[in-house]
Parts: C-alpha cells; structure tokens; sequence
C-alpha cells in the first residue's frame, strides 16, 4: 500500500520529530557525532521551529496506516522559481520503496512554478548523493562546512524541473 503524501499539520510534529530523530540517527551513523546530532535535531526540530515551517515553507508528509513515516521540507530561494530541498527523511525500513521518490514529486507538483531545486547533501551519505543523482540532480559544487564544531563535506545539487 501506497503511502499518502500530504502536507503537514500541527498535530503531525511530534511524529515529524521521531522520525527525524532516528532517520538521523541511522543516515549520519560514523559520519556525524551523536551529541551533535541530538543537539540538531532538536533545534531544527522543536515544536517552535517545526510550527515556523508549517507557516513559512512546503512541509510534506508521508503517512501510511494513521502514522507518520517520512517527511520532506522545501524552501524559496528566489521568488517562486528556486527553491532548497533541505530535508528528505524517512524511517530507514521504509527507504527504497519509491516513498522519497514520491516526495520529491509532490514537492514539485505543490510548487508548480519552480524551475530549480537546490540540496545539499554530506557526501559521505552516498545513499543519498546516488538518490539525488537517480533524480536528476547534478552536482553543482562540493566544499567543507562546519556543522556545530564538526566538519564536513558537502555537496550543492541542483534540479532542473
């Protein structure tokens, strides 16, 4: 069974929450710390800044079974012609079932006048780098970014649409 793909509400963000929390915890295993990764996600994910996404960008759900399973969150850049892709989660027993593919194309279908889609992706999470490739997405630029006092290696990919 397909899973529906719809936008988030309020009552999905403590759902939204778990699965960014152990989606990262099992996609950033050996690339990222723990602690810095706990701190992140609950910055990036507390109630405070899930309910200013929900106001400010597109926050997409996949819920199969009255349960939340996977999420992508896209952001303007440039009006409504670019956008940033900055999350594509989902629980890891659900990857490789077409559900992130899915995703992405609501996204796209949601923001019916975009012309780019930007994402940056640690390189080291080669699932991901191949996902987005599969996708369309080409390389634009690679360079080292600090993340919270770690560093990292991060890929720029963007999508014509």
């Amino acid at each position: 069974m397909k899973p529906l793909i719809r936008k988030m509400n309020e009552t999905d963000i403590e759902q939204v929450q778990l699965v960014a929390k152990l989606s990262w915890q099992s996609t950033y295993k050996g690339i990222i710390p723990e602690e810095i990764q706990e701190s992140f996600v609950n910055s990036a994910y507390s109630n405070e800044m899930l309910v200013k996404r929900l106001k400010k960008t597109l926050f997409l759900v996949a819920e199969q079974e009255n349960k939340i399973i996977g999420f992508a969150n896209f952001t303007s850049l440039k009006g409504d012609r670019w956008v940033e892709l900055g999350a594509i989660y989902l629980y890891e027993e659900f990857q490789g079932k077409g559900i992130g593919t899915d995703l992405l194309k609501a996204g796209i279908e949601h923001l019916e006048h975009v012309k780019r889609i930007y994402v940056n992706v640690e390189k080291e999470n080669q699932t991901a780098v191949n996902f987005y490739k599969l996708k369309g997405f080409n390389i634009e630029t690679e360079y080292e970014d600090v993340f919270n006092g770690h560093a990292l290696k991060t890929i720029r990919m963007m999508l014509e649409v």
